[in-house]
């Protein structure tokens, strides 16, 4: 995985999924795929699995699956952990375009 330093410092907002596989009702791909889909260019989302990313996992004090955060120019914007259906977060990301 890159830098998350890196990863984060964009101008457009960045949708961080942390997700662990032991929760699958929770690890819904569609919902992403929607909010991709629906915001194109001007979004990026992204899953970070919480056991392979455990030290940054940590770092970032994501206790729950999943854990969302927004990401513009290297800030973090947003954040919250449960589920979100596609709708929320695409409202959510709207604002920070």
């Amino acid at each position: 995985m890159a830098k998350f330093g890196d990863l984060i410092n964009v101008q457009r907002p960045l949708l961080i999924n942390f997700y662990s596989d032991w929760n699958a009702t929770e690890n819904n791909i569609d919902i992403l795929r929607d909010v991709a889909a629906a915001l194109g260019e001007s979004a990026k989302v992204i899953k970070i699995d919480i056991k392979k990313n455990e030290m940054l996992a940590v770092a970032l004090r994501v206790k729950g699956n999943p854990t969302f955060m927004i990401y513009k120019d290297g800030e973090m914007k947003w954040r919250q952990t449960g589920f979100k259906d596609a709708d929320t977060l695409i409202d959510l990301l709207q604002q920070y375009i």
